[in-house]
């Protein structure tokens, strides 16, 4: 992150457009207070009223949000809605279909990779299709309480398949297509899973992803390294990679890429396309206690090995829907676009469970933001006139690059709060993307949270807060339920450490198979606490600028990946002794990695022992891992007990000549000969 420097920027207030306070949900700061003020006082009240608007074939019986998170006084644990029975599928899709009469609205305007390729799917198309792929899980021998492992483009299969995972009772865990065979295996092995579905491939851009040769790849190491979980793969074509054949819902052009060879088991491969239309379009839904699981995601854990979050049924489903409903004030009208990947925890949330909560038209969006050409972005929202945009720092960087004309090239009036997410906006980019692609009349809210913590945590309201342009909120304004609690002497200057004192329903429940690692994680380093393991400090106006991870975390365009992990990938190569990563700042991406590696004797170090190096962690973590710079290091610097300076590292990465107290290096001669073999290219 870019934290802001001058006066000047901290202290300019953007103040909510008159025009959007008067039919928003939360109008004003008062409205906010009162909010709040309920959320604390009066938990049961407020949560209960949240429920109202579901389906509960039982209602709770005990208090609606119950928690410990000291350590001192037991095992962690939060529930929510205990007692209760419900279907996460039932409340997102059949009560819009038949409670409310929404069958006709279009639940999702689905844009390809090609503009050529999108079709327009309506809540009951949508339940329709999610049925007809509950009945062929269950067809494949899924029961409630297995885990799926879903390996899909941002194509409408994935949404059939997860909603399909909830109808029946079953853990999906989605595993982002852009992941190596390596990593899909890692978690399909961690999980358990049953079943795998993928694709036979994709296009992102001009480029070939033939995603089922992954998969195979990575059930064969599932194969090699334990006794294979998964017994059947349920494999979709991807209509980019077909010509029509009689998929009339899909507005396809004749296939101008290179049809896909597929390779098959028939032993284990089932087609998709042939068993969806052998199945019933009805299906009766699972009802599920409050607790049971609904999803693993897997985030990065600094250990170098990912941690499969677990979040629950009925508490992801009242906070992601109020906080959906709330942070983009949604109204009917709306069409709301969230250019995220289901594949992670922002996809999750704000694409499936927290629009279709709410009745909303979305848009599902498969491309990058320049193919075919730099206007995609506002080309789409020109096409479906989109009115709320959420987006990542990343993207909004990557396309300030390109200038004002492929801008103005496209009505984008139609907007009314834009948002950003993934990683801290600096205050240029947070300027850019307010006047320009919102005109100056809408808000920006810049949101901060977790894979961990299902949804929102610290965010403005549009209607209803000031904005400073780099600030995720002002102190007044943490999220509606919760206290929010900083270590510091002093609370107004250096790095705070962000911690939670009391739960919101959508927080995680643990980490899958492993309570040990969740309490230690996020709860044993202060008791009574939850510990996001970001920092962030606090201005004279009580307005949180967040400084991002504390641990050996990095974000790299708006990913959360594990030096560690990394590390691990380089020290694999044969050539390599030891690896130490570290972050370095990034035009475009935020942050990028900056690798130390050490050889082994005799080995040289040339460019294409590093394109060897980049192509590993490739193959083993996914490209969004890609080094940006890998470094020759003789010697990396290191206390007397051994321990990496890491602190070292990261200067002089950023070629930071002033490294302060070196006493406690064992030799300090290693500094000079890392800056005399940095990277070139990061001068």
């Amino acid at each position: 992150m870019v934290v802001p420097g001058s006066q000047h920027i901290e202290d300019k207030m953007y103040h909510p457009p008159e025009g959007l306070q008067k039919d928003a949900h939360v109008p004003d700061f008062n409205c906010y207070l009162e909010l709040y003020k309920k959320s604390i006082e009066e938990p049961d009240v407020f949560w209960k009223e949240v429920a109202s608007d579901f389906y509960w074939k039982k209602p709770p019986t005990g208090q609606i949000l119950q928690y410990n998170f000291d350590v001192t006084k037991g095992n962690i644990y939060v529930k929510c809605m205990e007692g209760a029975t419900t279907n996460m599928c039932y409340n997102v899709l059949d009560r819009n279909v038949k409670d409310k009469n929404l069958g006709e609205r279009v639940a999702f305007y689905w844009e390809g990779n090609s503009p050529d390729h999108h079709e327009a799917i309506t809540y009951g198309q949508l339940l329709g299709q999610v049925c007809r792929c509950s009945n062929t899980l269950k067809q494949m021998g899924v029961r409630k309480g297995d885990r799926v492992a879903i390996y899909l483009p941002m194509i409408p299969e994935l949404v059939y398949t997860m909603l399909a995972c909830t109808r029946i009772g079953a853990v999906h865990s989605i595993v982002f297509a852009g992941f190596s065979a390596e990593s899909l295996c890692e978690r399909i092995m961690d999980s358990q899973c049953s079943i795998l579905v993928t694709a036979d491939g994709v296009y992102r851009g001009e480029k070939l992803i033939n995603l089922k040769q992954i998969a195979d790849e990575a059930l064969e190491k599932c194969r090699e390294k334990a006794s294979a979980t998964v017994t059947r793969c349920l494999v979709v074509k991807h209509h980019a990679l077909r010509t029509q054949d009689g998929d009339s819902s899909v507005n396809l052009t004749p296939v101008v890429f290179p049809v896909v060879q597929t390779p098959w088991d028939a032993a284990c491969d089932v087609c998709w396309e042939e068993v969806m239309g052998q199945v019933s379009e009805q299906c009766e839904p699972e009802w599920l206690d409050a607790e049971d699981p609904l999803f693993i995601l897997y985030t990065s854990g600094s250990t170098g090995k990912p941690k499969g979050v677990l979040h629950t049924v009925a508490g992801y489903l009242l906070y992601t829907s109020l906080t959906f409903k709330y942070v983009f004030d949604h109204q009917p009208d709306d069409v709301y676009w969230c250019t995220a990947d289901i594949g992670w925890i922002t996809g999750h949330s704000y694409i499936t469970y927290g629009p279709l909560a709410n009745g909303a038209t979305s848009v599902l969006f498969e491309g990058i933001p320049v193919h075919p050409h730099v206007g995609r972005f506002w080309e789409v929202i020109e096409k479906y006139r989109v009115t709320k945009f959420y987006t990542a720092p990343t993207a909004i960087r990557l396309l300030m690059k390109y200038g004002l004309d492929p801008v103005q090239k496209y009505d984008l009036s139609s907007l009314r709060i834009l948002g950003t997410v993934g990683e801290p906006i600096n205050p240029e980019a947070w300027h850019w993307y307010h006047e320009v692609i919102g005109q100056k009349r809408c808000p920006v809210v810049d949101t901060f949270w977790q894979t961990e913590t299902g949804g929102h945590v610290l965010t403005p309201l549009p209607a209803a807060t000031p904005l400073k342009p780099g600030s995720a909120v002002s102190y007044h304004h943490i999220y509606i339920h919760r206290v929010h609690s900083v270590f510091s002497r002093e609370p107004r200057s250096g790095l705070l450490l962000q911690v939670f004192r009391r739960p919101w329903p959508g927080i995680m429940r643990t980490v899958y198979g492993n309570q040990e690692r969740f309490e230690s994680t996020y709860f044993k380093k202060f008791p009574g606490f939850y510990v996001t393991g970001d920092g962030c400090r606090r201005d004279k106006d009580g307005y949180y600028w967040i400084a991002g991870r504390i641990d050996d975390m990095i974000n790299v365009s708006g990913h959360l990946l594990s030096t560690a992990e990394v590390e691990a990938s380089l020290t694999d190569h044969g050539a390599v002794a030891e690896a130490a990563v570290v972050s370095r700042p990034h035009a475009v991406k935020g942050e990028c990695l900056y690798c130390f590696v050490t050889l082994k004797d005799c080995r040289e170090f040339n460019r294409t022992l590093v394109d060897e190096l980049k192509r590993q962690v490739r193959e083993k973590i996914g490209p969004i891992a890609t080094p940006d710079f890998i470094q020759n290091a003789p010697g990396l610097p290191k206390t007397r007990s051994g321990k990496i300076m890491r602190r070292v590292l990261r200067q002089i990465a950023r070629n930071e000549k002033d490294l302060g107290d070196l006493s406690t290096m064992a030799d300090p001669k290693v500094v000079e000969v890392l800056f005399n073999h940095r990277c070139e290219t990061a001068s």
